[in-house]
């Protein structure tokens, strides 16, 4: 068999494993990415399995750049740049407190160990990780603001931890350091990023209203971050925040340049590109794992374990210590900010205390880390921080992971209603808007009159649910509930005339596409 035919085989496989693990994960009262791991780690022990080498150049620019920028996209510009003040206190300045905690517990625990390596320890296990804080938290009834900040530092603290872990990097290679030279880094990466970013987004959006292919333009964002990312490599600054920023961009303006069948289509590209992708991430790292169990003689596993274990439980400590402080202390020190954001519920404040699961970046920094030092001695305990990140990664997941859900239900979080009423102040807009515009035409020879009063109806009926919305929630419900089974109901129908070979399949696909959509609009897109 050739090397392309077993890699073939090879990426089936783990798709394969990582489709009957979520399918698994939705039966059990697991969260899935932990799954995910165990499965990777059983892979990884089986002596003889032909598993990759995990490449941190793959990591970096396979799996980062398509889940930073979808993370972006579906993130609220308007929460993000509200809740700015505390994802920049988690996203900085905790990244540096731990950075030094970490650096100062892993220098007294492995003597020999030079200060440049310790540091470089704390900026790899800093940053909790965008696609695990997601994967936990987005079936969970958490409060949107809590979501919205553990998100935001999930998409900023990568780019912080990163030029640490850079500079450090290069101190302990070199034995050059600057810490202006640092500062001065930080802002310029950060700002050329964010450029970057919103060059490639902005030509996304320019290609959008020049071209009307749905699939064209799939295959365009999908590009987009990749581009981003290259841009922002060459170019030596943060990738992280290229890729950031363009997601955020390319959401304001993708709604008014692009068709809806191009929205539905893109958004079904992207559903199973990220799913795949963050899938074979959580796979790969307990394959990762499982190698670097079979590889290291027992001794220093258990030696080096115990410092892993340690550096997680402080990496947690500084956490729980950090967010109480980073609430109370800026709220102390200022009367604007106490009169323009009170203080928050103590429930949120724990819960975003407790979440900070690391994952992918972490490993990718420890694997990128070079085997020799510019003198071409080897690099100093580069097994034990493969073996402290990793285990970082598996106790951070699995401890805090598994433990959400329960603490989520023991913390009762009361009902936002703020979403659901700026659900219905939009669709009620959204009606006057249609119907302002039916008027306008109403009267043009063109249009047919039954037309015009059958939208009148159509518009009566939808504003009636929408009040019924407001009043009653039941009610909704049950309206929502049977025109989902007539939909069905018609569908069947559709089928049934197909089988019988009264339509043909490309009338049953178009026809299916139509009640597909209104399914999608009353909330019942994802029943069968």
């Amino acid at each position: 068999m050739t090397e392309t035919s077993q890699a073939v085989l090879l990426v089936l496989g783990l798709a394969s494993l990582v489709m009957a693990v979520t399918a698994l994960a939705r039966r059990l009262p697991v969260p899935t990415p932990i799954l995910q791991v165990a499965a990777g780690l059983l892979v990884g022990l089986i002596r003889g399995a032909a598993v990759p080498e995990l490449n941190p150049d793959l990591v970096f620019f396979v799996f980062l750049p398509p889940v930073l920028w979808a993370a972006a996209y579906f993130t609220s510009l308007r929460e993000f740049h509200a809740n700015l003040r505390p994802i920049g206190l988690l996203a900085i300045g905790l990244v540096i407190a731990t950075t030094g905690a970490v650096a100062v517990a892993t220098h007294a625990l492995l003597p020999g160990l030079p200060w440049a390596v310790a540091v470089v320890i704390g900026a790899i296990v800093s940053p909790p990780d965008a696609v695990a804080a997601e994967a936990i938290i987005k079936r969970l009834p958490v409060p949107r603001r809590v979501v919205v900040i553990l998100e935001g530092e999930s998409l900023v603290n990568d780019a912080s931890a990163l030029v640490l872990y850079r500079t450090a990097l290069l101190a302990a290679v070199t034995g050059h350091f600057s810490l202006g030279e640092t500062v001065v880094r930080f802002f310029i990466d950060s700002a050329v990023g964010v450029l970057v970013g919103l060059l490639a987004a902005w030509l996304v959006v320019a290609i959008a209203r020049r071209v009307n292919d749905s699939v064209a333009l799939a295959l365009v964002t999908i590009l987009a971050p990749y581009s981003a990312w290259i841009g922002g490599e060459l170019l030596h600054v943060s990738s992280v925040l290229a890729c950031v920023a363009g997601g955020l961009y390319l959401r304001q303006h993708f709604s008014t340049v692009v068709s809806p069948l191009t929205r539905i289509n893109g958004l079904a590209v992207w559903n199973l590109l990220i799913f795949v992708l963050s899938g074979l991430i959580f796979v790969l790292l307990g394959i990762q794992f499982g190698d670097l169990v079979q590889d290291t003689p027992l001794p220093i596993l258990l030696r080096t374990g115990r410092v892993a274990l340690l550096v997680s439980m402080l990496v947690i400590v500084v956490r729980l210590i950090w967010v109480p402080l980073a609430t109370i202390l800026p709220r102390w020190a200022s009367a604007r900010i106490r009169q323009r954001d009170p203080m928050p519920s103590p429930k949120g404040v724990a819960l975003i205390a407790w979440t900070s699961m690391r994952g992918i970046v972490s490993l990718a920094a420890a694997l990128a880390i070079p085997a020799v030092l510019a003198d071409g001695t080897a690099f100093p305990f580069r097994t034990e921080i493969l073996i402290i990140t990793l285990g970082v990664i598996l106790v951070t997941l699995v401890l805090q992971g598994l433990t959400l859900a329960p603490l989520i239900r023991r913390l009762r979080f009361t009902h936002d209603p703020t979403p659901e009423i700026e659900r219905q102040h939009a669709r009620r807009e959204a009606l006057r808007g249609g119907r302002e515009r039916l008027e306008d035409l109403a009267d043009e020879a063109w249009v047919p009159q039954e037309d015009v009063a059958m939208l009148r109806e159509e518009f009566q009926r939808r504003a009636e649910l929408v009040t019924a919305a407001a009043s009653a929630q039941d009610g909704l419900e049950a309206s929502r509930r049977l025109r989902a089974e007539v939909l069905r109901a018609e569908r069947r129908a559709m089928v049934r005339l197909r089988d019988e070979g009264a339509i043909s399949d490309e009338v049953l696909q178009e026809l299916e596409r139509e009640l597909d959509v209104e399914a999608i609009r009353l909330g019942a897109g994802e029943e069968p």
